[in-house]
């Protein structure tokens, strides 16, 4: 589903009721807080970013790859060996000069873990939710990603039925890049669209 287009609430019933168990598994010694932390951490920033990065980085060096991802997200990120729950349904969506897209889940926080890893706390937040429908320009700028007026924001709603996957533009100056190389440049806030890839050092335009 697509938008071509303020508020806050406090927690959910399911946030407040994960909290609760997580203390008590914590106050009961059954888990630790530190090495909790680190799987989250390594779900969201380690793991699944990188099985993103790598097929982006191969779409933007195998056209045939590229045109199969278009076509049929969910299989061709599969050939790469991703699979799994939260892989299902997966459309990705490309950015060019006249389009930018961005994702988000208004009405909980459906997103492609095997490919981006676990939401991060923001993309579940009401404020984010909301106000990327109603107000995606600013929602980038306050990420710093400052898209030309002329440029479209296409903003697409994740259900369950189906995930979004931004394809960044790839950024000049790397046509003889290997695709390791490409990788480190690909965050997971560019598959989500929020901001865009740069080559470190150089100097931010308007996109």
């Amino acid at each position: 589903m697509s938008h071509d287009h303020d508020h806050t609430e406090p927690p959910t019933e399911i946030e407040l009721r994960v909290k609760a168990l997580e203390t008590l598994l914590v106050n009961k010694g059954l888990v630790n807080p530190d090495t909790l932390n680190k799987i989250i951490d390594t779900y969201e920033h380690k793991v699944g970013p990188r099985n993103g990065a790598h097929v982006v980085a191969r779409a933007w060096t195998d056209p045939e790859f590229k045109q199969a991802l278009l076509l049929d997200a969910t299989s061709a990120v599969a050939s790469l060996g991703y699979t799994g729950r939260q892989g299902e349904h997966l459309n990705v969506v490309e950015n060019t000069p006249e389009v930018h897209n961005l994702v988000v889940c208004t009405l909980c926080s459906c997103y492609p873990w095997t490919v981006l890893g676990l939401p991060p706390v923001w993309y579940k937040s009401a404020p984010y939710r909301s106000r990327a429908v109603s107000n995606p320009r600013s929602v980038l700028e306050e990420f710093g990603t400052h898209i030309d007026p002329a440029v479209k924001i296409r903003v697409w709603d994740s259900t369950s039925e189906m995930r979004y996957l931004v394809l960044p533009q790839r950024p000049p100056g790397t046509d003889d890049w290997t695709e390791e190389q490409l990788q480190e440049l690909i965050s997971r806030n560019a598959m989500i669209g929020v901001e865009t890839v740069k080559v470190p050092g150089t100097r931010p335009e308007a996109d």
